[in-house]
């Protein structure tokens, strides 16, 4: 009875804590011109005194899948940790979904070995990632895996890519040259250079136009499902620690491109903005502090990524409202403006550009490692090129990594700030007392 009482509470407050990430701008709170935009996040507690509490309860399989999850329990493990509850959809861009695709991707990877096959038939991916979700809500993972991630059983399939059979795949494809290529992936150099990407794309070029079925229209779908083939081709060929840092420094080199958030309408902006800023600059830097403000609530992003997402707003600014002065300068908006606040701070966390994951912990609970001290400034696009900044052209310097990681020293003031973010604590500590 009280193990209910337990989970009924837990939904409860999940709900509660889902309804305050409503990104709609009738249900944000206003947010005074002269104040700072309040933590979005209650619950933190550097040193918490409740451990970390998921539910232990051992899934009932369907017994129909022929996947060994057990063989890939540390990447199975990870995912839950990066895909933890709520804050699912907060980590879903730069680890939940990330960790999740190259999770299946290995597994599948691994089963090919015994069946030959690098894919499942519709009736198997339809148990087998019902049980996957089984598996990952047992360890503390999110039940909306499937809304959060765009998640289908398609996903486990071959969907339209012609080739199924790892002899098939190693008789239309040059395996040296995929190997040389992506065998030691650099998870710097390769946003740039993409010769994995490039060499990826050239395996599933080469299996869509030997294949005895005829190319259609939708020719690029065929391509781009024949890449996840020859991903899982790839698994098989590498340990899996390796497998999964070439994937999510794959994943990352697309997650770094373009920025997550989505721009609300900027009517509000509007009213109080003018070109010259002279006698309404506080007017226009509260309307544009409101703003950032709701616009940073939707997710907690990359340091790349909130470059990108300046460029996009300086972009719309200057084409929508035809403002021409660096109003990122005259408000003080800095790159951390745009991902998520956490505790008292008053600008949000931004993560590394590298591929990082949630970190577990049996007396402090689920931490990641986030950097709240880097003040650079949103940069201002200029006229001449109103487009995101290419990664590999950024008009900032930005380490991959956090300072305690990084060889670029002065760019980080005190260093990272590791947070353990707790929410559940105070509700938990009430229910068990």
């Amino acid at each position: 009875m009280r193990q209910r009482e337990l989970g009924f509470f837990f939904m409860v407050f999940e709900f509660m804590f889902l309804l305050s990430l409503c990104s709609s701008e009738e249900l944000l709170p206003e947010i005074s011109p002269d104040t700072s935009p309040q933590p979005f996040l209650p619950f933190i507690a550097p040193s918490p005194m409740v451990p970390y509490i998921i539910n232990t309860t051992i899934p009932k399989l369907s017994g129909l899948c022929s996947l060994n999850f057990t063989a890939s329990e540390g990447l199975i493990q990870t995912t839950s940790h990066n895909c933890w509850t709520v804050f699912a959809p907060l980590l879903a861009n730069v680890m939940c979904c990330p960790q999740l695709d190259a999770t299946l991707t290995i597994i599948l990877g691994k089963a090919s070995k015994e069946t030959g096959l690098l894919a499942l038939n519709r009736t198997q991916s339809k148990h087998c990632l019902l049980d996957l979700e089984k598996i990952l809500l047992g360890k503390g993972a999110s039940s909306q895996l499937r809304s959060i991630c765009s998640l289908y059983s398609s996903n486990l399939t071959a969907s339209s890519c012609p080739v199924i059979s790892v002899e098939d795949f190693e008789s239309k494809v040059d395996t040296s040259k995929l190997l040389l290529a992506c065998e030691k992936v650099d998870p710097v150099k390769e946003c740039c250079e993409q010769a994995c990407q490039n060499a990826i794309l050239d395996a599933a070029s080469n299996i869509t136009l030997k294949a005895s079925e005829p190319l259609t229209d939708n020719s690029s779908v065929r391509i781009n499902d024949c890449k996840n083939i020859v991903q899982r081709w790839l698994t098989t060929k590498l340990e899996p620690s390796q497998a999964k840092g070439t994937l999510r420094g794959l994943a990352n080199c697309k997650i770094n491109r373009v920025c997550p958030l989505v721009f609300p309408d900027m009517r509000h902006i509007s009213g109080n903005c003018s070109n010259e800023l002279s006698n309404q600059t506080g007017g226009f830097c509260g309307a544009m502090e409101s703003y950032v403000s709701n616009l940073q609530k939707q997710a907690l992003i990359t340091n790349l990524q909130a470059l990108d997402c300046a460029t996009s707003l300086g972009t719309k600014l200057q084409k929508k409202l035809n403002i021409t002065k660096n109003v990122f300068s005259v408000c003080h908006i800095s790159l951390k403006d745009f991902s998520l606040q956490v505790g008292s701070q008053e600008s949000g966390c931004l993560l590394p550009s590298l591929p990082s994951d949630a970190i577990f912990d049996q007396d402090s609970g689920i931490s990641f490692t986030c950097d709240l001290n880097d003040n650079i400034p949103a940069p201002w696009p200029s006229s001449s090129s109103l487009s995101p900044a290419s990664t590999c052209k950024k008009p900032v310097t930005i380490p991959a990594l956090p300072a305690a990681a990084s060889s670029q020293p002065g760019l980080y003031n005190e260093g990272v700030k590791r947070f353990v973010i707790f929410v559940l604590s105070v509700v938990l500590v009430i229910l068990l007392s």
